[in-house]
């Protein structure tokens, strides 16, 4: 197994350009933006930081090899000569998946089943359903690459929220949110909606230098490849960063903010985060310096229930140009009338899928 191997970040679809920037300010410095993430070169040391320190990767893969297959026997076949017993372990349990895009090996399952095959009984491992390892093959145009993937749960579970509100906005995607709107954790950020407090936590961690992969496994820990001891010495907690800022998260559902508090305690940032229920009608500007206010309110999706919502931000987009000069807006949405509907001077960063919808971040500079 080479020690230099391409490392490919999946990412959010429309977020590939602030992880980009995300992996290069890592110190990952040829990453750049490839159909469907960032792809830079490294090692297996490079695997273990990525997944530990980057907060807008939904995974990491592995490009373990590639090669040429026009039918499932030559698939067969060049499946059973790779170097498997240099990345996997005999008694660690794998499972396959396969797509297949403009190639003769058109059936996926067929490919899967094939290389699941060679790798039970080149290398003995067993193939499960539920298996700690996936292998992930690509075959297009007749060329199959082979990855594993080094993650498993998704890098947006940062084990730390155990209550989630009703239409959560995933960690990995807020984290980019934040960097697309200009934060790096030297300023107050406020969310007026914050329902299980996902952006008022991120931004909390970031000023504090926590990284999101701290007390998280990964699927790498199952691989050959993995030394433990280098693994230890890498995710040992750095100096503790202090910040005298404080993040605030607010909202009218009182359960919203217990389970804030909550999620917050959980990942060690309670002494630096504030929640209190209510209203944006009520919503003060906190003592201190200006920063950022960041906030994804309901958009709807059903005909007639427009107006309340264009009230609502109607409402909010007053409040923030009475109450926060000098502060930054981001507002998340799938509705460009509700971004108007609040008369901020907004930009917008190109769309972002989440949750089956195509949200947008629209943002402003200092108001």
């Amino acid at each position: 197994m080479p020690t230099d191997f391409e490392i490919f970040l999946v990412a959010t679809p429309g977020l590939e350009a602030p992880l980009r920037d995300e992996a290069l300010a890592a110190g990952f410095a040829d990453a750049a933006v490839v159909e469907g993430g960032v792809s830079f070169r490294g090692g297996w040391p490079d695997v273990w930081r990525a997944n530990l320190e980057l907060r807008g990767a939904t995974r990491v893969l592995v490009r373990l090899w590639s090669f040429r297959a026009a039918h499932l026997a030559q698939l067969d076949k060049r499946a059973r000569k790779l170097a498997w017993a240099e990345v996997l372990r005999p008694d660690v349990p794998v499972t396959v998946e396969a797509t297949c895009r403009r190639s003769r090996i058109y059936h996926a399952g067929a490919a899967a089943q094939r290389v699941a095959t060679a790798i039970s009984e080149e290398l003995g491992a067993p193939v499960a359903d539920d298996a700690p390892l996936r292998i992930m093959v690509r075959i297009e145009d007749d060329l199959v690459a082979v990855s594993v993937d080094t993650t498993g749960e998704s890098l947006h579970k940062r084990g730390f929220k155990e209550a989630v509100s009703k239409a959560p906005m995933r960690e990995t995607i807020a984290a980019m949110f934040l960097r697309q709107c200009g934060y790096t954790g030297t300023e107050p950020v406020l969310d007026p909606m914050c329902g299980s407090g996902t952006f008022v936590i991120e931004a909390a961690e970031i000023a504090l230098g926590l990284r999101p992969g701290r007390e998280r496994s990964f699927a790498f820990e199952h691989l050959k490849t993995f030394d433990p001891g280098a693994w230890s010495h890498l995710r040992a907690p750095g100096p503790a960063r202090s910040t005298d800022l404080r993040f605030f998260g607010s909202d009218r559902d009182a359960g919203a903010i217990r389970m804030s508090s909550e999620n917050a305690e959980r990942a060690g940032v309670g002494a630096v985060t504030v929640f209190d229920a209510r209203s944006i009608d009520a919503l003060q500007r906190p003592d201190g310096p200006e920063g950022l206010v960041i906030v994804n309110p309901p958009y709807g999706s059903r005909i007639g229930s427009k107006a309340p919502l264009v009230a609502l931000h109607r409402n909010l987009g007053s409040v923030l140009r009475e109450r926060f000069r000098g502060w930054r807006v981001g507002l998340i949405t799938a509705d460009k009338d509700l971004a108007r509907a609040t008369a901020l001077p907004f930009t917008a960063e190109p769309p972002v899928l989440h949750g089956g919808l195509r949200v947008t971040l629209f943002r402003t500079g200092a108001l």
